[in-house]
C-alpha cells in the first residue's frame, strides 16, 4: 500500500531528495501535496513531474506558473496551512527551513498526521509544544536529521528507550582548519565549502559555526527527554559515525554510513523496514582511521551560546534561532564578517529574559522581537 506524503519545503535540498526517494519507489510512496515559499521555475518543474493533488506557495505574490491537470494550486498563508494539514496525507514531511517549520509541525500534528521532521528550528524554538502536540494526537515524530536518525536507530526506533548518554558527532564544518586569527576575513564561499556534506546555505554556515550542533543538542533534549548533562558532542572529521548512544552496561552503539541525507530521509518513510537506498556501502578498510576530539570553544562561540540557551530554556532558544537567521543572512549577503555572527547572536540574547514557551503566539512574538533586535546590530 502506498504511503501518501505531504511535502512541505519541496524546493530546498531536503525537499529535492525526498522527491528523488519517492520517485525511486513509486509503488511505495506518493506525494499528494507539496508546498514551498515563493516557488519559481524549480517548483513548477517539480509539480509537473510529481503531479500532486494539491500544490501551494506560501507567498501571496509568488509568480504563477503552469500546473498539470488534476493538480489544484493556491497561494497564500491559507494554502500553506492546508498543505501542512492535508487531509489525505499519511505523513507530513517537514523540509522547510527556519521558524516556519514550527507552524508546519503543529498544524500537521493537530490534523492527526505523523511528521517526518527535517526542520531543526521547530524543536529548537518550540520543542515542548511539538512533543505535547504529538502526545495529544498519538502521532509519531520521525527524526530526519542525520544525527537524530542515528540516535533513533541506535535506540531501536524507540525514542523512549533507556540510555546513559546521547553522543552527537560534529564535522567541524568548512572552516575547521582555518587559523583563528584568519576567521574574521573568510568569505561566504569559503564557509559554504563543507568538506563532507552538500546542504543548503543556511545549514552549511551553521555547521561552520557549530550553531547547528547546539540546535541538535536542544533537539535531543526534546526528542529523547534528555537533560543537558546527558547529551555530549564530539568532533568527528570523517562524518562516518553519525551519532552514538551509550548504555548503562558500558556498551556504545553507533550508526555509520557515508555522508548522505537520502538514508535518513528514506528510513523515516520506511521504518522499521530497511530497503535499498542510493547510498554507497561503507568500506571500513578503505575508510581507515576514525578520529574524535572535543569541541574548541574559541573556534565555536555559537555552540557555547546555544548550550547556554539550552540550559536557560523557555523562549531563549527561539531568540537564538531568530538572531542566528538574521546574522547568517547578513554574512551571506556580505553585510558582516563571519566572526560577527556570534557577536550579533550574543548581543541579541543579552536583550531578552527567558519566558515560558507556552504558546505558538508567544513564540511568534519572541521571534519577531528577536529579529528586530538582531537587525539593529547589523553594521
Amino acid at each position: 500500500m502506498q504511503k501518501k506524503i505531504a511535502l512541505i519545503g519541496s524546493t530546498g535540498s531536503i525537499g529535492r531528495q525526498v522527491i528523488d526517494v519517492c520517485r525511486r519507489y513509486p509503488e511505495r510512496f506518493s506525494i499528494v501535496a507539496m508546498a514551498a515559499n515563493r516557488g519559481g521555475d524549480l517548483f513548477y518543474a517539480q509539480v509537473a513531474a510529481v503531479r500532486p493533488r494539491f500544490a501551494a506557495l506560501r507567498a501571496e505574490d509568488a509568480a504563477a506558473g503552469e500546473v498539470p491537470a488534476g493538480t489544484r494550486f493556491a497561494r497564500g498563508e491559507g494554502a500553506f496551512e492546508e498543505a501542512c494539514a492535508f487531509s489525505d496525507a499519511d505523513v507530513v514531511f517537514i523540509a522547510v527551513t527556519g521558524f516556519a517549520g514550527l507552524k508546519a509541525a503543529l498544524l500537521a500534528l493537530g490534523a492527526g498526521k505523523d511528521i517526518a521532521l527535517a526542520n531543526k528550528e521547530s524543536l529548537v524554538t518550540g520543542g515542548a509544544l511539538v512533543t505535547a502536540a504529538a502526545e495529544r494526537a498519538g502521532r509519531a515524530i520521525l527524526p530526519v536529521d542525520s544525527e537524530h536518525s542515528a540516535l533513533w536507530q541506535c535506540l531501536a526506533f524507540d525514542r523512549g528507550a533507556p540510555y546513559e548518554k546521547l553522543i552527537l558527532t560534529a564535522s567541524g564544518g568548512a572552516l575547521r582548519d582555518v587559523p583563528l586569527e584568519k576567521l574574521p576575513y573568510v568569505t561566504a564561499a569559503e564557509a559554504l565549502a563543507h568538506p563532507n556534506w552538500d546542504m543548503g546555505a543556511k545549514i552549511t554556515i551553521d555547521c561552520a559555526t557549530m550553531l547547528n550542533k547546539g540546535f541538535e543538542v536542544i533537539e535531543a533534549m526534546h526528542l529523547y527527554g534528555a537533560p543537558l548533562e546527558k547529551v555530549e558532542v564530539v568532533m568527528h572529521r570523517e562524518s562516518i559515525v553519525h551519532s552514538m548512544v551509550a548504555f548503562a552496561d558500558g556498551a556504545v552503539l553507533a550508526q555509520m554510513s557515508y555522508p548522505s541525507m537520502e538514508l535518513p530521509i528514506q528510513l523515516a518513510l520506511t521504518y522499521p523496514e530497511r530497503i535499498r537506498a542510493n547510498v554507497q556501502p561503507l568500506d571500513l578498510v578503505k575508510t581507515g582511521a576514525l578520529h574524535f576530539s572535543a569541541p574548541d570553544p574559541a573556534r565555536y562561540p555559537c555552540f557555547s551560546l546555544a548550550l547556554r540557551c539550552a540550559q536557560a530554556g523557555g523562549d531563549l532558544p527561539c531568540v537564538l534561532n531568530a538572531a542566528g537567521e538574521i546574522a547568517v543572512c547578513a554574512f551571506l549577503g556580505g553585510q558582516i564578517k563571519y566572526t560577527q555572527i556570534a557577536e550579533i547572536i550574543e548581543r541579541t540574547l543579552e536583550k531578552f529574559t527567558p519566558r515560558k514557551a507556552e504558546s505558538y503566539a508567544l513564540l511568534e512574538d519572541t521571534d519577531a522581537a528577536a529579529r528586530r533586535a538582531a537587525r539593529g546590530f547589523l553594521n
